[in-house]
C-alpha cells in the first residue's frame, strides 16, 4: 500500500511536499500580483458646485480660507481641512471614516449657532476633483462637488 505525502509526518513532524511549496508560492504572488491597493481618499480642499466662481465662494482673510460672504449666491460649498468641514452655516468635526470602494462615509458631530447634531455624510467618489454627495433613500438631492483649483 503507497502512502501519500501528508503535511504532518509519520513522527508527528512537519513535512512541507514540494507540490504544497508550489501552491503556496503560487498563492503568495497571486496576492501580490492582483491585489488592488487600499488607499484613503484625500477629502482636503476647497469644494464647490461650480468651479468658476471658486474665486467669489471663498475668501483669504489672515492666511485663513472661509466661505465668503456672499456664497450662497454662487451655489453650495465647502471647505474640508483634515478631520473639520466648514460650511456657510455649520461646522463639523469627522468623528469616523469609512471608506468602501468609491463610496466615502462619514459620521460627524456638526453645530450650527443654535444646534448640535451628529450627522451621516455619504460621498460618492467619481474621481480625484469631482465627488458626489448622496442622500440615502433621496437620489433625486444627490450634488456634486468639484475641487477648487
Amino acid at each position: 500500500m503507497r502512502k501519500r505525502p501528508t503535511i504532518i509526518g509519520y513522527a508527528g513532524k512537519v513535512v512541507c511536499s514540494s507540490g504544497i511549496k508550489a501552491l503556496s508560492f503560487s498563492a503568495c504572488i497571486h496576492c501580490m500580483l492582483f491585489s488592488i491597493p487600499a488607499y484613503a481618499f484625500d477629502l482636503n480642499g476647497l469644494w464647490t458646485t461650480d468651479t468658476s466662481v471658486c474665486d467669489k465662494m471663498f475668501v483669504k482673510t489672515n492666511g485663513q480660507i472661509s466661505m465668503s460672504k456672499e456664497s450662497d449666491l454662487y451655489g453650495s460649498g465647502f471647505i474640508v481641512d483634515g478631520n473639520k468641514i466648514r460650511g456657510k452655516i455649520a461646522s463639523c468635526d469627522v468623528k469616523a471614516r469609512k471608506q468602501d470602494g468609491a463610496i466615502l462615509n462619514l459620521v460627524a458631530v456638526c453645530s450650527t449657532d443654535i444646534a448640535l447634531s451628529t450627522m451621516q455624510l455619504i460621498f460618492k467618489i467619481d474621481d480625484e476633483n469631482k465627488v458626489t454627495r448622496q442622500f440615502a433613500g433621496m437620489p433625486e438631492m444627490d450634488t456634486a462637488y468639484f475641487r477648487c483649483p
